[in-house]
């Protein structure tokens, strides 16, 4: 085999493998006779950013001069004949020739060289599209699509070979990951398990028991918070259940539906991206470990590990919970929800205006008619769901103490065993009590794994952009270009507001995060590394700049009124849509601005977030204390 064809070869075995792994491919070059030597490039180059350019099969210890753009570089081969240039650069675009020369033997390649800021394209694209049509799947595959044909040639049969290379390639290697499938397993077992408890009238049992024991307007709004907390695995769930059984007794207690959509709306997302075992953990992780992988300093860390980490620094959702229960428990409120409360005791508690959203229609969302109402239906599952999981944890994990274990651990087996078990208990206790037959079992489990398809064809397409983004580079040009300028302790506040923009204006959390944390983490690491915190003592900046996208994710979310979360919570609580944003937004504004400015932009100056967290809450309980009104003074 000539060592052309050899190169073709290993191209065609690259592109089959993950994406994760498609960091190098070998350049088509065109051997002198006899020689064996290979040049190994990238598929492309970016202006003014450095390119790593290595050769192979040289003779050991010679010579190997490398010439681009009319520019030598020199290294001596090692001891396997390997001599890697990573410091190779060109100040314009073009298409150049790589020759190399060593111990008397010459090899060319070409390889073509963009424009920088063309690798950040797909990424703007795709967070354009999405704020312009309010749907996030086209506008990843227009990314896709647009990085692609960026990578095969801006050309008409380029950009063919991009649209094609986006499932074939792409899809492709995002589905052959072994630990992806697992989360898609994992989210859809979770899924399925809540359709299950759900059906069976688990989960409204559990929220009758406890909404029952609320006497006043306050216990009530307890109530529905301590819900919200207790249904912690799924925010579709947590909203629908919540607010459809709460809302009976509520309106008994003269709460406004306008308070309840708030409640029910604070303790869904904000809930779900904190707690350990809920079908937002894989996706997060997922996406985590997509971002870590060109990180050479963060090896030898699991992404499970860096998500535990940086919970404490998820300001917004951990201050969002704490202020919907001091405003339940205290009873006090502000602006619209203060109005909306006033109206709601004196016997009007639902908007003026308007009508509520229609109600949803599908069985996998309702409990089945006249079943027995049994909290254990639901509490078991999951409280086995959670003792598999940390049980788990331990026995894939290796280690002295439960730091190391759980950093160690495989959190996607452990996932899946938990997920996998739960969803038995949950399927046994429906059949063994006649609750449900074996048929309406599968149906319960089929309709709540199909509530995540959409999640997981977002996941899918993250996945692949991640890719894309790789390939391109855009990690090196943003370096280039912020690297040296931003800096590092706003890093964290920044990623913040890029992500509550982007999610306020495409009303997906999910998409946000897809987009954002393949970018964000190795931008932020860069800048570490530039600013000399790429050690232990910089850490609090990527654990912060983590939490930033999923807490901003969440508020941008939290916030929008094209948001799933936000409809479904108007549905739910049977609330004019308009009048629940209106009411919400205020709330959402106050503990968002007071988590960036007391705990964001703070902790990136090494403040503890647990001081930030503690003066947060402090100045939340203030401004409702001072600006606060309790509805009830109003009518007596």
């Amino acid at each position: 085999m000539t060592p052309s064809c050899r190169n073709k070869n290993i191209i065609k075995q690259r592109r089959r493998a993950p994406t994760r792994f498609l960091i190098l491919v070998v350049a088509t070059s065109w051997p002198l006779a006899g020689q064996a030597m290979d040049i190994e490039a990238p598929q492309i180059g970016l202006s003014a950013v450095p390119i790593e350019i290595a050769v192979s099969d040289a003779a050991v210890g010679s010579d190997v001069v490398l010439q681009f753009a009319d520019i030598k570089y020199r290294k001596t081969a090692g001891a396997e004949g390997r001599a890697v240039f990573d410091d190779v650069i060109t100040s314009s675009p073009g298409t150049f020739t790589i020759t190399v020369s060593a111990a008397g033997e010459s090899a060319f390649a070409e390889l073509r060289v963009l424009p920088g800021w063309v690798s950040l394209m797909p990424a703007f694209l795709a967070i354009a599209v999405a704020l312009l049509l309010r749907n996030v799947v086209p506008a990843l595959l227009l990314g896709l699509w647009l990085g692609s044909t960026a990578l095969q040639g801006f050309s008409p049969l380029g950009a063919l070979k991009g649209l094609m290379d986006v499932l074939v390639v792409f899809v492709i290697n995002a589905l052959a990951d072994p630990d992806r499938a697992a989360i898609i397993v994992f989210t859809m077992m979770i899924g399925g398990m809540v359709g299950i408890i759900t059906r069976n009238g688990g989960m409204a049992a559990i929220v009758r028991v406890v909404v029952s024991r609320a006497k006043t307007a306050v216990g009530g709004q307890v109530a529905v918070w301590l819900m919200g907390l207790m249904i912690f695995f799924d925010d579709y769930a947590n909203t629908l259940v919540v607010g459809n059984t709460a809302r009976s007794v509520t309106d008994h207690l003269k709460i406004s539906r306008e308070k309840l959509a708030y409640i029910v709306d604070s303790t869904a997302a904000p809930v779900v991206c904190l707690a350990l075992v809920t079908t937002w953990i894989g996706y997060q992780v997922s996406l985590i470990d997509q971002a870590m992988q060109d990180i050479d300093g963060l090896a030898g860390t699991t992404a499970y590990a860096m998500f535990l980490h940086s919970i404490p620094y998820s300001f917004y959702p951990i201050l969002a919970v704490f202020f919907v229960l001091t405003v339940a428990s205290t009873g006090r409120d502000m602006g619209p929800m203060y109005r909306a409360e006033v109206r709601a005791r004196g016997g009007m508690v639902a908007p003026r205006r308007g009508e509520a959203l229609p109600a949803l229609d599908g069985d996998a969302l309702d409990a089945k008619p006249d079943v027995p109402m049994r909290p254990v239906n639901a509490f078991l599952p999951i409280i086995v769901l959670i003792v598999t999981l940390g049980v788990s944890m331990f026995i894939t994990g290796e280690g002295e103490t439960v730091t190391d274990i759980v950093g160690s651990a495989d959190p996607y087996k452990a996932m899946m065993w938990a997920s996998f078990i739960g969803a038995l208990v949950a399927a046994s206790l429906s059949i063994g009590q006649k609750i449900l037959s074996a048929h309406e079992t599968v149906d319960a489990w089929y309709g709540g794994a199909r509530a995540t398809l959409f999640g997981m064809i977002v996941l899918i397409l993250a996945w692949s952009m991640s890719a894309v983004t790789s390939d391109l580079n855009a990690k090196g040009y943003l370096i280039s270009i912020l690297g040296e300028t931003l800096p590092v302790a706003l890093v964290p506040a920044v990623v913040f507001v890029l992500a509550a923009i982007t999610a306020f204006s495409t009303g997906t959390s999910w998409g946000t995060m897809g987009i954002l944390l393949p970018l964000a983490l190795p931008l932020t690491w860069a800048v570490m590394t530039v600013n000399g915190m790429a050690d232990p003592s910089g850490m609090h900046i990527m654990y912060s700049a983590i939490a930033c996208v999923l807490a901003g994710a969440v508020w941008g979310d939290h916030c929008s009124p094209i948001s799933d979360t936000t409809v479904l919570s108007s549905i739910a609580s049977g609330c004019d849509h308009i009048e629940h944003v209106r009411t919400q937004m205020p709330y959402a504004l106050l503990v968002g601005v007071v988590a960036i400015g007391l705990g964001t932009i703070p902790g990136g100056y090494g403040l503890s977030p647990w001081i930030s967290l503690l003066v947060g809450a402090a100045i939340l309980i203030i401004v409702l204390r001072f600006f606060g009104r309790n509805a009830d003074d109003s009518v007596d």
